[in-house]
Parts: structure tokens; sequence; C-alpha cells
């Protein structure tokens, strides 16, 4: 299918949603008792998403920001349709490839390689093809003669810089990241920073979540902050960054905003 240039490649309309959270009153019991023992009363709804709206246009980086428990990485699942929105609607026009947990996916008692293939296998690439590109995701995750090792064995470093490599490599039209720049040092945030870069270049579409506010500012097109579930201000990102770090301060000092 063509993706029209015209359009965003995605569109995020009213977007809502939250979570069941169980309270338990302090039973020892646990299992299928306190399934069965469970009623309204014991569950609380948490808003996680709330009437959230925006648009990504084709080839840009959307960075999202915002403090521990904001909603950027449900606003991701959402996205990538592993959570329903209860209310509005989201449209992505052309193939995702999704990094939301690093090492989600893989196994940990097969090689490196060995999950490189069977990735590449899963969204239908050719053997041969696979073949070509293995040595390729293998030097650019930066993990030498550790490719034929486990990946259980990996440090979460390594696992990070696997996973990143094995997605952006796969030919996304659509890239979705969750704090996968925390898997190196400068010097592999800089093939990063040029990998989505080239992604982009081609036409290609990021959103990248990440407390990361200086690779937001170098690689976003444009950002967005989330709290508590809303976004609180969208634009460019030196813009966004700096509203977000004067909340960080007032924040720090004791002081409220009235969003």
């Amino acid at each position: 299918m063509t993706v029209r240039p015209d359009l965003p490649a995605i569109e995020v309309r009213n977007l809502s949603t939250s979570y069941h959270v169980h309270l338990d009153a302090g039973s020892t019991w646990g299992g299928i008792y306190d399934l069965l023992r469970r009623s309204p009363d014991t569950d609380r709804i948490v808003p996680a998403l709330r009437d959230i709206s925006f648009d990504v246009p084709r080839g840009s980086v959307l960075g999202v920001i915002g403090r521990n428990g904001a909603g950027k990485s449900t606003l991701l699942r959402c996205i990538a349709g592993v959570l329903p929105p209860e209310q509005g609607r989201i449209v992505v026009r052309g193939r995702i490839s999704s990094l939301l947990s690093i090492g989600v996916g893989m196994n940990g008692n097969l090689t490196g390689r060995e999950n490189i293939r069977l990735g590449g296998l899963a969204i239908g690439l050719d053997e041969e093809l696979l073949d070509d590109i293995a040595d390729d995701i293998a030097a650019f995750a930066q993990l030498g003669e550790y490719v034929d090792f486990p990946v259980g064995t990996y440090s979460s470093g390594m696992r990070a810089r696997l996973a990143f490599s094995v997605v952006a490599h796969l030919d996304p039209e659509v890239l979705l990241i969750d704090e996968a720049l925390a898997g190196g040092d400068s010097k592999f945030q800089e093939k990063v920073a040029k990998k989505m870069a080239d992604i982009c270049g081609d036409g290609r579409t990021v959103v990248l979540v990440s407390h990361g506010l200086k690779a937001v500012r170098d690689m976003a097109t444009s950002a967005i902050w989330m709290h508590q579930g809303r976004v609180v201000e969208s634009g460019d990102p030196d813009e966004v960054v700096a509203a977000y770090m004067r909340f960080a301060r007032i924040e720090s000092l004791g002081g409220e905003l009235d969003f």
C-alpha cells in the first residue's frame, strides 16, 4: 500500500485510556482466593492518558518527554496497538517497528545472531537478506564475538544496543522507541542519531520517548511534554524542553504550576 506523503504518518485524536488496579486489603492468601474475592470496591481505575491529540508528519522525529508516570510509555503502547484506546482513535500509516521494552521478544537461550534471524523471519524477511544484514546489525550493536553468545549472558546495555540495532535495520516505516538511548556510550548514541537521521531521510517516521533531554533537542523535529496523562506543551523541541526544565526547577523548590 502506498502511503500518501501529504497525510501524517501518525494521527492521534482525543485518545484516553486507563488502568484497572486491584487494591488488596492485606490478605496473605493471594492466588485464586484473591481473584475470587475481588469486587468493584477493591478495584481502582487509574487514568493513564487523557484526551490526547497530535499528528506526526511523515519523515519527522517526535520526542516525548515527562517524568516517570506521565503516560509516555502507555502512549507508545497505544500507537503500537498493544493497548486499545478507551476513547478516541489512532491512525498509523505504514509498517511499525517498535522498541517498547529492552529485551522483550528476545530469547535469552538463543545467541544474538539467532535472535537477529528470529526477528527478521517474524516480519517476513527473506533468509538470504537476513544473512546479508545480520553482520551489519551485530557490528552496529558493537557486540563483537558476543553476537554468538546467548542473549541471557548480555548486560542490559548490550541488550539495548542489540534491540535498537535489530528494529532500526528491519526497514521500518514508523519506528517507536522507548528509552533505547540509555543502552550505550556517547559514541554509540552518535551512531543512533545518525541511523535515525538516515531513517527519516528515507521518509521514515520516529517517535522517541526519552529522559535524555539533549537527545530530544538534537534528534527531534518536534516534541511534546506529558504530565499526568495529558499533553502540557507541544512544538519546537528547544521550547518544549525549556518549559519542562522550568517546571522541574519550580517543582524542586516546592512550587506548583497550574496546568
